[in-house]
């Protein structure tokens, strides 16, 4: 119904966007993820180089048939089996342009533009590192031409691979791994990857994958095939929560799981993506020794000021960083596994 007194309607119609004031909250939000575990569990160390190696060393083979005559002259000597391996450091980079005006402008949720994206440009190239360091990525040597790129985890496999061909490692390169034909992740091959890393002296701690795929292990262990969770409630002293008091607590998620050689603490990581293999996505679930890893650093995050271009600012916010996989034996990866497929036993 029309009214004759002047109501707030009126003052949103007047020429031009009306006379009311916008409400706007001052604040941006924003959800997307930005833990990196691999990162975290590796940890950091620094380069001197854009390649970084080192070198691994492998004992000889328990010898049953060392048995030596009393006083008998020394038998020939036997070289240490060791290998140098090593990896390409790979430049990644964001950058940003921000004109006066937009800096000058009163914005909503911040006071400066050319801050504000420096900061999200921050975290979105962290995201990049994340995704790069746990991906299936064949190394790749620089040139004034072509950028170099290091190898991902997943093509720093040489021994302990399930369902998966390793690409291998020659003259400076790791190559890119062929996962086998896609398939359910299944309880046996979680516990023969911990069993070929403990074999070769590893002690997993850490199994990672996509946060589907950590999920589908976790639902995998209440079923009675797995005979290992069961789901239960709590009850105990009540405590306040935010609606209320909580008087029982349902436990329905398993969150380590105890192979027969190591203990396996479930990290999802949701930055690592899935991969096309045959048609399919999948993904690569790995089992980490984080003693054996890390993330080189010719260069750490650093903004460099590029040169003005009229009415803006410039900025290149880069990272020079590889991937070091200091005993890959130590660990083991499972490859080719079908996140939407149930886990089985």
């Amino acid at each position: 119904m029309a009214t004759t007194n002047t109501d707030a309607y009126d003052l949103k119609s007047v020429d031009f966007e009306g006379l009311i004031n916008e409400d706007v909250m001052q604040e941006i939000f924003e959800i997307d993820p930005i833990d990196i575990p691999y990162q975290d569990m590796a940890g950091s160390d620094s380069s001197s180089n854009q390649y970084r190696s080192w070198v691994k060393r492998s004992l000889a083979a328990p010898d049953l048939t060392n048995a030596r005559v009393d006083g008998a002259d020394a038998g020939a000597a036997v070289a240490l089996t060791e290998a140098r391996v090593g990896n390409h450091h790979q430049i990644s980079d964001k950058v940003v342009k921000v004109s006066n005006r937009a800096r000058l402008v009163d914005t909503i949720g911040y006071e400066d533009r050319l801050v504000e994206e420096l900061m999200v440009k921050q975290k979105e190239l962290k995201r990049d590192m994340e995704a790069i360091l746990v991906s299936n990525q064949a190394s790749v040597e620089g040139t004034d031409q072509v950028a170099g790129k290091l190898a991902g985890c997943g093509a720093m496999f040489e021994t302990n691979i399930v369902n998966g061909t390793a690409g291998g490692f020659d003259a400076g390169i790791y190559s890119a791994p062929t996962p086998g034909a896609a398939a359910a992740l299944a309880e046996a091959s979680i516990r023969d990857a911990a069993e070929m890393a403990y074999n070769e002296g590893g002690n997993v701690s850490i199994l990672m994958s996509t946060p589907k795929m950590c999920r589908g292990i976790s639902e995998y262990l209440f079923t009675s095939s797995a005979r290992v969770a069961t789901m239960m409630s709590e009850r105990g002293t009540a405590t306040e929560g935010k609606y209320g008091k909580l008087g029982v607590t349902a436990i329905g998620a398993v969150n380590t799981f105890v192979s027969d050689f190591d203990t396996l603490q479930i990290v999802p990581n949701r930055i690592q993506q899935v991969y096309d293999n045959g048609g399919t996505d999948c993904v690569n679930v790995y089992l980490f020794d984080p003693e054996f890893w890390s993330v080189g650093f010719l260069q750490g995050i650093e903004t460099e000021e590029l040169a003005r271009t009229g009415l803006a600012a410039n900025r290149q916010m880069s990272v020079d960083f590889t991937n070091c996989a200091l005993q890959e034996k130590s660990s083991a990866v499972i490859m080719g596994v079908d996140p939407a497929l149930a886990v089985t036993a």
